[in-house]
């Protein structure tokens, strides 16, 4: 399998993507903006196509959108959360914009299945190269407001007492989600790529409840699911998107096993 040039682009291209996606996926659960960061893709994929129209390569438009979005949505604040049927219509705004640069310019169709479902065995070597450099410029980002950021997430009251501005902070977080969702979509796609930001994490958060532990848990679990999708999609011809998505809600749904035994143990006789 790794004899071919494209598989290991893929392996390489999967990994630096699955880090990211794990680390900032993590935070993304524990401050309950998990629809927010899936609407962020959607947002990107009418950058995306919009960009086509304009003559710019796609990925800069969907990166353009995600983080002007990622910006608009941290401006809201707190006021973000639990605002599902705004979100919603943004989401659904997105796409339907989308639609409409797709019918302006047809012969982006084929391009577009590759934007909306992945396709992480088609990443060049140009392309690895600026995943590889946006990844870096993101977990640096991440580690450098993580403090203000677990401060403001943990307890938001005592942090703007104590001088955090949770605007600022909200901000930065999301356009830091903004990158790490352009970048996840070259892997799994607009439509899935809430399977690779949020599963793992998802998971993490059920199986510690430890910090580090639980980043560094999301971030394997992540760089694992992307890792044996594309080694199936190898084996079974089938697309590498599908069993990643597939990996991540089964790791998900066996997350929920321990706390059942737990609850069950604890149950009178």
């Amino acid at each position: 399998m790794l004899e071919y040039d494209f598989m290991r682009t893929a392996f390489e291209a999967g990994t630096a993507v699955s880090i990211v996606a794990g680390a900032v996926g993590y935070f993304l659960v524990l401050r309950n903006l998990a629809f927010a960061g899936h609407a962020l893709s959607h947002v990107g994929f009418a950058g995306a196509t919009g960009a086509v129209l304009l003559g710019v390569t796609p990925f800069w438009g969907l990166l353009a959108f995600t983080v002007a979005g990622g910006i608009g949505m941290g401006l809201l604040g707190d006021q973000l959360r639990g605002r599902d049927i705004a979100v919603g219509i943004i989401l659904s705004l997105s796409l339907g914009l989308g639609v409409l640069f797709l019918h302006l310019y047809t012969s982006y169709a084929t391009q577009a299945t590759a934007l909306l479902f992945g396709n992480v065995l088609g990443v060049s070597a140009e392309s690895l190269r600026d995943l590889c450099v946006l990844g870096v410029v993101t977990l640096g980002a991440l580690v450098v407001i993580s403090r203000p950021l677990i401060f403001a997430t943990l307890d938001p009251e005592l942090a703007a007492a104590k001088g955090v501005s949770l605007r600022r902070i909200a901000v930065l977080f999301l356009v830091i989600v903004a990158v790490a969702v352009a970048e996840a979509v070259q892997i799994v796609g607009i439509l899935l790529v809430f399977a690779l930001m949020v599963g793992p994490a998802a998971a993490a958060l059920r199986w510690t409840t430890r910090l580090r532990s639980g980043v560094a848990l999301a971030v394997a679990l992540a760089v694992i699911e992307t890792w044996a999708g594309i080694a199936l999609a190898y084996i079974t011809d089938w697309p590498p998107s599908f069993w990643i998505t597939f990996l991540s809600a089964a790791v998900y749904g066996a997350s929920y096993r321990p706390l059942a035994l737990l609850a069950g143990a604890r149950e009178p006789a």
